[in-house]
């Protein structure tokens, strides 16, 4: 066979032995196991909230057994095309084997990453919030371009997206917007984004043509369940109502519909607009409170772990995890991993995976190396 093919087979096993050590394969079997035969006991029903745990749980392990399992025969079919192809001098249907075995190397890396998944809320969907830092024009636009970005990366990898809250710059973009990405592993793969990101431009906005640097902030945390323990003084908490801004009718512009709750002890600050009553933008907004506490106890957790605790970047200005240059030449980097890529406009348009992945290995200090 040829030493591509061979070369190309050697990485996929190694990918897929990793999974299977990460898994612990044999007990991850036997879980399912016990897994399954609980969800088929007609009793763990009378639990609603139990039955809904354990069925989530066969769910995520289903799918990562299923992932290894898939990888492993289509593996095997790639390399038997592809034998069969080299013994009849076939290059058309050997390249077309090699496209193959690249797709499911592919599949692979992303798979090893997704075994990183392996945080409490990783698995949750997440809010999103993006915030223009000073600068006006300039970094309202940048925070409207990051909005693009974001929804553009849920998109392509089949999340749905809601705008919870909208406020609008004076000329163009968003001053703030928070956003709630619902899909597989979204607060998993969206937290590695958290932190200040930086863009040096030409602006469009200067009829000088000069270079303008703008920054935004983007805060991420997981949509809690509604079993999950986080209690709240309502004494803690002051309760503002406002009208709501931007489109939605005359009903949002007349009425103080929109609701703004902030947890005076943190000071964390939640806002929701997008609803038609008061009401319910108010229990809106008060799922939001609760997630941003429930992302509170998370760090503390992670704070009094060593390991994480020297990786994790702290969310606020001055902080920066990744620089957008469009002037003088195209370059995007992280920060935190030294990534880099020029294809700026791919990024811009969504593609973060190289990043995510980077970042998210880094933070669990999960690298091929360090588990092999």
């Amino acid at each position: 066979m040829r030493l591509d093919v061979e070369a190309a087979k050697a990485d996929i096993e190694q990918s897929i032995e990793l999974l299977r050590r990460r898994l612990d394969w044999d007990v991850a079997l036997r879980k399912l196991d016990e897994l399954n035969a609980r969800v088929e006991d007609p009793t763990l029903w009378n639990n609603p909230d139990e039955a809904q745990a354990v069925s989530r749980e066969r769910s995520r392990l289903s799918a990562q057994v299923e992932a290894v399992r898939s990888l492993e025969r289509d593996l095997a079919d790639a390399l038997g095309y592809a034998e069969l192809a080299d013994e009849e001098g076939d290059e058309a249907s050997l390249d077309e084997a090699r496209a193959q075995l690249r797709a499911i190397k592919e599949r692979a890396g992303r798979a090893e990453l997704e075994a990183l998944l392996s945080g409490e809320a990783d698995g949750n969907d997440a809010y999103v919030e993006i915030n223009s830092g000073a600068g006006g024009t300039e970094s309202n636009d940048w925070a409207g371009m990051l909005l693009r970005m974001y929804t553009r990366w849920a998109q392509a990898h089949g999340m749905t997206v809601d705008v919870l809250e909208e406020t609008a710059g004076e000329q163009a973009g968003v001053k703030s917007v928070t956003l709630q990405v619902k899909g597989t592993n979204a607060y998993g793969w969206l937290k590695t984004e958290a932190g200040v990101h930086r863009l040096v431009r030409i602006s469009p906005y200067d009829s000088s043509a000069r270079r303008h640097t703008s920054f935004a902030s983007v805060w991420v945390y997981p949509v809690v369940d509604d079993n999950i323990e986080i209690e709240i003084n309502p004494a803690d908490v002051r309760i503002d109502t406002y009208r709501a801004s931007g489109a939605g009718g005359q009903h949002v512009n007349k009425t103080d519909s929109a609701v703004r709750l902030t947890h005076i002890p943190t000071g964390i600050a939640v806002a929701c607009q997008t609803q038609r009553s008061q009401h319910q933008n108010r229990e809106q907004a008060w799922k939001m409170l609760k997630a941003r506490l429930y992302e509170l106890e998370l760090e503390k957790r992670e704070a009094a772990q060593q390991a994480l605790e020297d990786q994790k970047t702290d969310i606020g200005w001055g902080h920066q995890i990744r620089s957008y240059v469009l002037q003088p030449y195209q370059m995007v980097k992280d920060l935190r991993t030294e990534v880099e890529t020029s294809d700026t406009q791919g990024v811009l348009d969504g593609d973060l995976d190289q990043f995510m992945g980077a970042a998210l290995a880094q933070r669990v200090g999960a690298t091929r190396d360090a588990a092999a």
